[in-house]
């Protein structure tokens, strides 16, 4: 059995310093559990199932990504909760991913304390990625590492269209920059840019993405994928069970 590498913020780790850590935020994909917002059209374990092809589709982003980048500036991180689910990640992300326990209540509280881990550990920047946006390219996060890489604070955003963000980055860990923030909103990102603006955080913006968290943006995911307009390396796990869901019930 796979047995991934789990990082303890209390422990700090030298071979972390002068990394910038691609830390993907995921929940174990149980049924029922998971994209609970795509039942229906989806079952609980067709949904379960899409999100272990999502988070395949993403480590795979973050891999190709690290690949772009000079060898060993770059740390691949899942952020998962719960804890003990950790045998759960065995064949969906690569072995050569840590893991990292989520932890707090609130969405806007595991998003900082996940930086504030990483920063913990040791890392020189950390870029949080969501699983929901299959999609996006590894050009984005590599440039949110390269953006990362001088010397002056900054605030790395990837724009969703409708509002959020499916990435943030940044040197230092601002907690205000997930203070006063109205989450699972169309005024995430604005919200977080003003808050970068309150604290003199220079706000760098990556090309913009979208989430798939609803019927509507299934839709537009299979139209996109299934049309072949995008790469074929483009979300290629997603690509597949998409193909044979549409196959079985006609979306």
């Amino acid at each position: 059995m796979k047995q991934f590498r789990v990082l303890d913020p209390n422990l700090p780790d030298r071979s972390a310093r002068g990394l910038c850590a691609l830390a993907v935020m995921t929940k174990a994909p149980q049924a029922g559990r998971v994209k609970t917002r795509l039942i229906p059209p989806l079952t609980p374990e067709e949904a379960a199932e899409l999100n272990k092809c999502f988070l395949r589709d993403t480590a795979a982003t973050i891999s190709s990504a690290c690949s772009r980048r000079p060898v060993g500036d770059v740390s691949k991180i899942a952020v998962y909760t719960p804890v003990g689910a950790e045998s759960a990640y065995n064949d969906i992300i690569p072995p050569d991913f840590s893991l990292l326990p989520q932890r707090g209540d609130k969405f806007g509280e595991r998003l900082y304390f996940a930086v504030e881990d990483l920063f913990k550990c040791g890392f020189e920047s950390v870029c949080l990625i969501d699983s929901d946006s299959p999609t996006v390219p590894a050009e984005n996060f590599a440039e949110a590492v390269e953006q990362l890489s001088t010397s002056e604070d900054r605030v790395v955003l990837g724009p969703s269209d409708d509002g959020g963000y499916y990435l943030i980055g940044m040197k230092k860990p601002h907690r205000h920059l997930f203070a006063q923030i109205d989450w699972s909103t169309e005024r995430v990102l604005n919200q977080t840019m003003e808050r970068a603006t309150e604290i003199g955080l220079e706000v760098k913006l990556l090309p913009t993405g979208y989430d798939v968290d609803d019927d509507a943006s299934l839709r537009r995911l299979c139209n996109e994928l299934l049309a072949n307009t995008t790469s074929a390396d483009i979300a290629p796990y997603t690509r597949e069970f998409l193909a044979s869901f549409v196959e079985r019930k006609k979306l």
